[in-house]
């Protein structure tokens, strides 16, 4: 019997990978993050399948479903949304079934921040302008932030920021980056990436409160920011280009041809 922990995506339900789709329409048991998990996804479980909605379950009621179906011999569909490496949850989720000594496994996900780029055709990582991508969330009431990870710090590297969980704490976001990155930075507000109803703010940080006043935002938004998202002039890479040698592709040698 295992656990198999499932990146479900972003939101569009396509967007889940073939092998997280395929455990789930085998698992007789899926337990699943209903409020970001389109129910689409676990529309695939069998039809004699324990669906269950864990979103308002708390720790121990989750584990112990999952230990029923451990003494049953059943493998679980533990689906979350995104991948479930980025604030999942699910570390404390394997801290309890490895003390219960029940096996599980991972299946990564495409994460909020790659549908966002996807959806915007913008690639995150520019030569020249923007090499790192950070990815974090600040401080609120549920949990605080490690001291060495304040946005006042991470802001320092200007690279680009996809900041997760942060939709009401605009006014510390510009605070804390404007130094850094400008009053005029672009930001995007991605608001349900990917889902039927999503919605892209182009904005920059001094505007970004009033966009999201506007249309009304209070949860489920991605804030991302970086000049990667502006109107940029950069340079091609050297990956393509035909003066640049590697090792599959040497210039000025000719490749030679086997004749039979």
């Amino acid at each position: 019997m295992t656990v198999y922990f499932i990146g479900a995506g972003p939101g569009a339900p396509d967007l889940i990978t073939v092998r997280g789709l395929k455990l789930i329409e085998r698992c007789p048991v899926c337990l699943y993050a209903g409020s970001l998990v389109p129910e689409e996804i676990v529309h695939a479980a069998p039809d004699d399948a324990l669906v269950k909605d864990t979103a308002p379950m708390h720790l121990d009621e989750i584990i112990a479903d999952m230990k029923t179906a451990h003494d049953a011999g059943q493998d679980v569909a533990r689906v979350h949304s995104g991948d479930p490496a980025i604030y999942g949850a699910v570390a404390e989720q394997m801290r309890r079934l490895d003390a219960l000594g029940i096996d599980y496994e991972v299946v990564p996900g495409v994460p909020a921040f790659a549908g966002v780029a996807a959806k915007l055709a913008t690639e995150l990582t520019l030569p020249e302008i923007a090499q790192t991508v950070i990815i974090t969330r600040t401080g609120m009431k549920a949990s605080s932030m490690p001291e060495f990870e304040q946005l006042e710090i991470l802001g320092q590297s200007r690279a680009t920021l996809a900041i997760h969980l942060s939709i009401r704490n605009l006014d510390y976001v510009r605070r804390a980056l404007e130094p850094f990155y400008g009053a005029d930075c672009p930001v995007v507000i991605a608001y349900r990436a990917t889902w039927p109803d999503e919605l892209y703010i182009r904005t920059t940080l001094e505007g970004m409160k009033e966009e999201v006043r506007k249309h009304k935002i209070t949860r489920t938004a991605l804030i991302m920011v970086g000049k990667v998202f502006g109107d940029v002039s950069f340079r091609d890479s050297d990956l393509y280009n035909a003066e640049y040698s590697h090792v599959l592709r040497n210039v000025g040698k000719k490749k030679k041809v086997k004749v039979a």
